[in-house]
């Protein structure tokens, strides 16, 4: 067997629990972060499209002001709204132009989901690339897996 086989197997873990593994865990998190914004144009278009079909012109709500404290709010004209559209900018907007500007934001977040979904499945290949050159280097059959965390 060769003498410094010991080292290349521990370089080799060190790779994916440094280096694989937390990139892993942060892919999987930007995914849900993407997962979470898209809920959130899914639920504000479900909503004009309520507000349309029960032609609401005026609405009484609840406005959350921060730490769970909210606020009665009356809205005298529904026909306009303003979206977040990003780095804490407001775009007032017709249900119409709304509904356009949630489709295409929905369009970009699915791609953008589709792509962390390629990237996760990549980063997992690789570990399991590594795990398998691990058990070669061992001299393990090929029945026992190489033990790893599974995410």
């Amino acid at each position: 067997m060769d003498s410094d086989l010991p080292e290349k197997v521990k370089r080799f873990e060190e790779f994916v629990d440094r280096r694989l593994k937390p990139d892993l865990v942060r892919a999987i998190s930007e995914r849900d972060k993407v997962f979470e914004q898209q809920k959130i144009f899914s639920d504000l278009r479900k909503n004009i499209e309520n507000l349309e079909r029960n032609s609401v012109t005026s609405l009484r709500t609840l406005v959350n002001l921060g730490s769970e404290v909210y606020m009665q709010a009356d809205v005298p004209d529904t026909k306009r709204i303003f979206v977040d559209v990003g780095l804490g900018f407001h775009v007032e907007f017709t249900w119409s132009e709304a509904l356009n500007f949630i489709s295409l934001r929905e369009e970009k977040l699915s791609k953008q989901i589709e792509e962390y979904t390629h990237l996760i499945a990549s980063i997992k290949s690789q570990i399991k690339l590594v795990c398998e050159g691990i058990r070669e280097l061992l001299q393990l059959p090929a029945g026992k897996p190489v033990q790893e965390r599974v995410f």
